[in-house]
């Protein structure tokens, strides 16, 4: 993982995010697309944008970014920092 950008630099849409926390649950790319109801072709071109915004290699060096950032929550870890729509935070 080669990313120095503060966290809060990097936009991530909603929809990036939510393939984010798919990707650290361990679903395939075709499991995405199939839960999401999107071609995989479409879930291949957000990983590859989620890939570039996060300055990221692959799959685990996003996920462990992620986990680093709090921009996903995994078994209670970092669950206190995800902030939620209802509060009306945008990440």
């Amino acid at each position: 993982m080669h990313n120095s950008e503060a966290p809060s630099a990097i936009v991530l849409s909603e929809r990036e995010l939510e393939i984010v926390n798919l990707i650290a649950e361990g679903l395939t790319n075709q499991q995405i697309a199939d839960q999401l109801e999107i071609k995989k072709r479409t879930v291949d071109n957000h990983i590859s944008n989620i890939l570039n915004k996060t300055r990221t290699d692959n799959r685990v060096s996003l996920v462990r970014w992620a986990l680093v950032w709090g921009k996903v929550c995994l078994d209670n870890v970092n669950c206190c920092l995800l902030p939620t729509k209802e509060a009306g935070i945008k990440q």
